[in-house]
């Protein structure tokens, strides 16, 4: 399969590289550390990293400028992203050919031609084993500014190697990688540098969030809340395992409201919560996932189907 769609990159003059919405940075880390790896090895190909950026990760890379022309005769690959309707940016369906890269269960088996792992920590983890394969047939090169976006992705999906997803494999591909010349402590505290600010909006998480007999747990985060602590929507994401420490949840919920749309933020220790996610235009891992609601009242919706996953348990 890498074979194959290395060959295929081979192909095309033209690659536009999507992700998912609501970006983290194994979503940047390895679409533009795809995009890297091919402009490394194809400088005559011209490779675009779509989609709507996230001022959070500029410290990792912005988006391009793409048009509904470019895509005519492009190959288009969408990393880390497990269905359609959380890719990010339109027209990506008006390319020549589509390739889904991702290490989420595929519930959506979209695209011409599909590589699943979901045995790997990331899909930044699988950038760098296609690099690998590339080096070995093809004499790719890896650029330092690739490294670092790849080595950002893995150490953001696996929680700083914390996570249960890290295995011997992904501390191997890391070792390889911190050989690139990139300051890895200058990237860890560019990663975290939120961290202080958002340890009050922390503690008034631990204060504040419900939980019933069976386990589970939610939280409303609405504007005034954020105002409160200074905190945007997008920050939250680095506080979604905070209930996680806490004893007796089985799995929980936590709502942040946006201007448009409030996002649905799941997480679990054993009930499967991608297909609730699923309900709710959204998607993820077995046991974490992401989706958007319009109203409060589909969060209580949300919070009664969560309660009846962990009551079943």
């Amino acid at each position: 399969m890498i074979r194959q769609i290395i060959d295929t990159i081979e192909q095309y003059e033209t690659i536009i590289i999507h992700r998912h919405v609501r970006p983290d940075p194994d979503a940047y880390g390895s679409q533009v550390g795809l995009k890297e790896l091919i402009a490394t090895n194809y400088p005559t190909k011209k490779v675009y990293a779509a989609g709507t950026h996230d001022p959070m990760l500029t410290y990792l890379a912005v988006q391009d400028d793409i048009t509904p022309e470019d895509y005519n005769n492009a190959l288009v690959i969408v990393t880390d992203t497990g269905n359609t309707e959380r890719i990010d940016a339109n027209h990506y369906e008006k390319g020549a050919y589509l390739i889904k890269i991702d290490h989420h269960p595929n519930v959506d088996p979209y695209g011409d031609m599909r590589w699943v792992d979901t045995e790997a920590s990331s899909t930044s983890e699988m950038i760098y084993l296609l690099y690998e394969e590339g080096k070995k047939h093809y004499g790719w090169k890896m650029s330092d500014a690739c490294a670092r976006l790849l080595f950002a992705g893995i150490v953001g999906d696996t929680g700083r190697f914390l996570f249960p997803s890290a295995t011997v494999r992904t501390f191997e591909i890391a070792s390889g990688l911190i050989k690139y010349n990139f300051d890895r402590s200058k990237l860890y505290a560019e990663m975290y540098e939120e961290d202080r600010k958002l340890l009050h909006l922390k503690g008034y998480m631990y204060q504040q969030f419900t939980i019933d007999e069976n386990g589970a747990a939610f939280i409303k985060i609405d504007k005034s809340v954020l105002n409160k602590f200074g905190v945007t929507a997008s920050e939250t994401s680095q506080l979604v395992g905070a209930l996680g420490d806490v004893k007796g949840i089985c799995a929980w919920v936590i709502f942040v409201e946006e201007d448009d749309q409030i996002r649905v933020r799941l997480r679990s220790k054993g009930p499967i919560i991608n297909k609730l996610a699923a309900e709710y235009d959204g998607g993820g891992h077995p046991l974490a996932s992401g989706a958007s609601i319009y109203s409060w009242d589909k969060a209580d919706e949300v919070i009664a189907k969560l309660k009846a996953l962990c009551a079943a348990k």
